[in-house]
């Protein structure tokens, strides 16, 4: 983990309040695993907090993230211009480990993507993806061509503008009868990944099922527990420190 500072190579629209910003960064770290994130500061003094997101692409020294520009927070994100310097810590979380497996079922919600797209990227090259991703409309579809990397891509919307009317869990569903996988990657909405539960438990999947969870965090590294969210057991869980990846069968949703 690093703490340092980063200059904005770019920073642009690429879907309806859909942004990617790419970082250079002052040393090489390596790669950022599919699944961990950054916190970043937005740049403005008075929000104190940095604002974590999934890594979408890494290169060792420069990183680029997706975000949705919908809170204070995430709108001053995205007026930062090329050049300006913010503050980023790194890398972040767990990954989503995919070791053992070689045809996995990917299933994505909105900005839940962008851990999902890392992951297709650093592995598409010895394992079968089959992708079933949801939007809320056309103007939201984005990614498409690191999306194609997978050997089966289902697009669905939420009003049918766009791919399939249904969400991305329905057009799974649908199709998991027939398919041959040996593990299961998701990440979206906590309504998205109680349905996806649900649906598994009805079917009587026992296939392993891996999710990165979406919470609000404060710290990013387990200090403050503002991003616990329930194991299966019963304890809390730091999504921040102990995921944001963890088996769907050890959480309750």
């Amino acid at each position: 983990m690093k703490d340092l500072t980063a200059a904005v190579i770019r920073n642009v629209r690429v879907a309806d309040n859909i942004y990617e910003m790419t970082l250079s960064l002052p040393e090489d770290i390596g790669t950022v695993r599919g699944g961990q994130f950054l916190a970043i500061s937005t740049g403005e003094a008075d929000q104190l907090l940095r604002r974590p997101f999934g890594v979408l692409k890494s290169t060792g020294t420069e990183v680029s993230i997706g975000y949705q520009a919908k809170g204070a927070g995430t709108q001053a994100l995205c007026r930062v211009q090329p050049g300006r310097e913010l503050k980023v810590l790194l890398p972040l979380g767990n990954c989503f480990s995919l070791d053992g497996y070689g045809k996995v079922a990917v299933i994505g919600g909105g900005v839940g993507i962008f851990p999902l797209i890392a992951t297709i990227s650093q592995n598409c090259a010895d394992k079968d993806f089959f992708s079933y991703i949801g939007f809320r409309n056309a103007g939201a579809v984005c990614y498409m061509q690191e999306l194609s990397r997978s050997g089966k891509l289902v697009i669905s919307t939420d009003d049918g503008s766009y791919g399939l009317h249904c969400n991305a869990v329905q057009a799974f569903m649908a199709d998991y009868p027939g398919l041959d996988i040996d593990c299961i990657i998701a990440c979206g909405p906590l309504p998205m990944l109680k349905a996806l539960k649900s649906s598994l438990t009805a079917a009587g999947c026992t296939v392993p099922c891996y999710v990165s969870m979406e919470e609000r965090m404060g710290c990013g590294i387990g200090a403050c527990l503002a991003c616990v969210c329930k194991g299966s057991d019963g304890q809390n869980r730091r999504v921040c420190k102990d995921g944001p990846v963890f088996d769907m069968a050890d959480l309750e949703l």
